[in-house]
């Protein structure tokens, strides 16, 4: 039996929950919230009596210090932002492209992804052209077969939300550079894209009001389009007729944040580095085994099957032939077994705290809902 990789004691609503929708609001861990108790306590709460002006101009140095390592990266290169949207929707005015480029994207991504591109295509002359995501083709491959010369941006979640499908950024990369064109990748630890954006809360395990950014050194001679006074090379200069930029990837950082969420992720990808990548994988590989070999049972089929190239073995997509998902989930939640309803499946994300009883627990209600 798959056992978690983590403290369960951590989580207290494991007590008396399944949860298994850390891709949507995930668990926090007990370390990560006592170091962002500790820091209300002791730090935030008294102002500028534990904090002056150079410590918080400082303070994000820990956070990318532990990010470089997670994202196989130069810490000068990972921007502390307050959302992943702050940069996600600068893209599209800090990447130079030719008249009538095209912009290849995913047409069920997440929207941060693809709106901000989409709203340039109504000013600009640009053209997004969006692939599917289909179950009996391998995303990958489609999206490579969409590139050609006018192709001058590839914008995609390194796994797809509401599916599961893995795409190979490695590929994406030869392939993008073979054409000239920019790659942006949401959630991967790679460093190859031109920039890599993820959220600090969900797989991270930390809080929202923080998120990172691993970028590219042509990316860092580009101006922020949204330039914040704690961008500047030296922000407590106050100076306000012009316009300085740090030389690292702390331009793109705009204001005063979350601090405590600075705290907290910390942390928290401290902890999940410890487990080590390959770790983590195999975990959640055992997991889905487990959960579409049983799930199958009372007509439950995965968008991907488990060992399929392209199938992502921490997010499992399930439809059913005759069952409502969005049902389904409203009846878990009833038996405190928490996932998400996402394009008409149940999606079930697994975490490093999760093991075969959560699943277990979770193909016992399938089989009564079956049986009723």
């Amino acid at each position: 039996m798959t056992s978690s990789l983590l403290d369960r004691s951590y989580y207290p609503c494991l007590r008396d929950s399944v949860y298994l929708n850390q891709a949507s609001l995930g668990l926090i861990g007990q370390p990560a919230v006592a170091a962002m108790h500790s820091f209300l306590e002791n730090v935030a709460r008294h102002g500028n009596l534990y904090m002056s002006d150079s410590e918080e101009i400082n303070y994000g140095h820990a956070l990318r210090g532990v990010a470089g390592r997670l994202f196989h990266n130069d810490p000068a290169r990972i921007a502390i932002l307050a959302g992943a949207s702050e940069l996600l929707g600068q893209f599209p005015l800090l990447f130079r492209l030719k008249p009538n480029a095209t912009i290849l994207t995913v047409s069920s991504d997440f929207p941060a992804i693809t709106r901000p591109w989409v709203r340039q295509s109504y000013f600009e002359k640009i053209r997004v052209r969006f692939v599917d995501d289909l179950p009996n083709r391998d995303l990958t491959d489609a999206i490579i077969d969409a590139i050609d010369e006018t192709t001058g941006v590839i914008a995609v979640s390194s796994v797809q939300y509401s599916t599961g499908t893995l795409v190979d950024v490695r590929r994406l990369v030869r392939s993008a550079q073979k054409v000239g064109a920019f790659l942006i990748v949401e959630d991967a630890s790679t460093l190859a894209a031109d920039a890599v954006v993820t959220s600090g809360y969900k797989w991270l395990g930390g809080h929202g009001g923080v998120a990172l950014a691993a970028v590219s050194e042509s990316l860092l001679k580009q101006h922020p389009i949204l330039p914040g006074w704690m961008g500047a090379s030296d922000p407590f200069d106050f100076d306000a007729k012009s316009v300085s930029f740090a030389s690292d990837a702390r331009r793109f950082t705009q204001s005063t944040m979350s601090y405590v969420s600075i705290t907290g992720l910390t942390v928290s990808i401290e902890q999940l580095l410890s487990l080590g990548e390959n770790r983590i994988e195999e975990h959640a590989r055992q997991l889905a085994t487990l959960l579409v070999d049983g799930a199958r049972e009372y007509g439950w089929e995965p968008f991907h099957d488990v060992h399929a190239v392209a199938a992502s073995p921490h997010i499992i997509s399930l439809a059913h032939s005759r069952q409502s998902a969005r049902e389904t989930v409203e009846k878990l939640r009833d038996q405190r077994i928490i996932c998400s309803a996402r394009g008409g499946r149940i999606r079930v994300s697994l975490a490093p705290y999760n093991d075969a009883g959560d699943v277990m627990r979770l193909l016992q209600a399938l089989a009564g809902f079956h049986s009723a």
